[in-house]
């Protein structure tokens, strides 16, 4: 498993889940679509972690820099 997320990519991953969570939890998302989001968030928050997003290992896609 080689990671292939940059720090750009994860903080846009983290600040996304973070902004869903707090709506969530302010009431302002509920439903279904609410439910969907979250589980989204979980997934960015997880891969942010371990700096690896299995879609961008199936398409190919790399944004961490060279040699880090």
């Amino acid at each position: 498993m080689k990671k292939n997320l940059g720090m750009i990519d994860k903080a846009i991953r983290v600040s996304t889940a973070l902004i869903v969570g707090g709506l969530y939890f302010d009431g302002r998302l509920s439903g279904t679509w609410a439910i969907i989001l979250l589980i989204v968030s979980g997934i960015f928050v997880l891969t942010s972690f371990i700096s690896f997003c299995p879609l961008y290992a199936i398409l190919k896609f790399n944004t961490r820099r060279k040699g880090l």
